[in-house]
């Protein structure tokens, strides 16, 4: 269908994102997380991407930095919008001690509302990850495991894909870092495939949920992607996605750093582009 995936614009607009933060801080920036990002559009060969990025609101040591992206048709002139989203980076330590970041200079109305909203937004990401460990511990605390008695369920077992990507110094900052936009396009990969053998089409990105690091990873570092089909929601699809990053000791000691864990969302489409309904599956 001419349309570009999700892997690059993924790294587009982490790669943007921090170009801003850096801008503003004055030193080397890392991603530290992504709220939940929503593609409402497709991007295809031979329209414009446009990428805007600028820094909503900094909290001390960390900062909001608010991404637009928009594709224009060459021949019409007309405009879309693919994904608005918010990222989070902070600034990369000096020594021992954490970068203090300077506030933001308000210029326009929208400065102002957007500086007012990202302290609420980043109120709602705290809670929205609280809430999320919570329901993990009672879950494991219950051992109540959902089981679809589904005659026709599929199980997911099928859908488990594994990928392993050794970290060279094109997908690195100067620091020796991976970039975070890397990191999401091989995961919007690897559960692409995934997604793919439940939906038996070629599955399109709706969403990325949940998208933290919980520790970075370096050059000369293997990642271990692993990917599975969560669950079915009628005309959608959510693939869960775990990376773990070994060094070479730690590759032969089978002592894995759990780095990043997120949800993608997937939709398939038909031959006439009607959305495609799931099966159920079996976990």
């Amino acid at each position: 269908r001419g349309e570009l995936g999700a892997g690059p614009l993924l790294q587009w607009m982490d790669a943007a994102a921090c170009l801003a933060a850096e801008k503003h801080a004055g030193v080397s920036c890392v991603t530290a997380s992504m709220d939940d990002i929503q593609f409402e559009e497709a991007a295809r060969v031979g329209q414009v991407i446009a990428i805007r990025t600028k820094v909503n609101r900094a909290f001390k040591t960390s900062m909001e930095v608010g991404i637009k992206v928009t594709v224009q048709d060459v021949l019409t002139n007309a405009e879309k919008i693919v994904s608005v989203a918010y990222a989070t980076y902070v600034a990369k330590p000096v020594g021992d001690r954490k970068v203090e970041l300077k506030p933001v200079q308000l210029l326009s109305t929208e400065d102002h509302l957007e500086h007012s909203l990202a302290i609420e937004r980043r109120r709602i990401r705290l809670g929205y990850a609280q809430v999320f460990q919570k329901l993990m511990q009672e879950s494991n605390k219950e051992g109540d495991f959902y089981a679809c008695e589904e005659k026709d369920a599929l199980s997911t077992e099928h859908t488990h894909v594994q990928s392993t990507e050794l970290v060279l110094p094109p997908h690195a900052n100067h620091h020796g870092n991976t970039f975070g936009g890397q990191i999401m396009a091989w995961m919007q990969t690897v559960a692409s495939i995934s997604a793919s053998r439940l939906c038996r089409s070629h599955p399109t990105l709706k969403s990325v949920n949940m998208f933290k690091f919980w520790g970075p990873s370096f050059v000369g570092d293997r990642l271990v992607f692993n990917a599975i089909v969560n669950n079915t929601f009628h005309k959608s699809v959510e693939v869960g996605v775990r990376v773990e990053a070994y060094n070479c000791e730690e590759w032969i000691k089978a002592q894995p750093r759990h780095i990043n864990s997120a949800f993608l969302i997937f939709s398939a489409v038909n031959d006439k582009g009607e959305l495609l309904t799931l099966p159920r599956v079996k976990p």
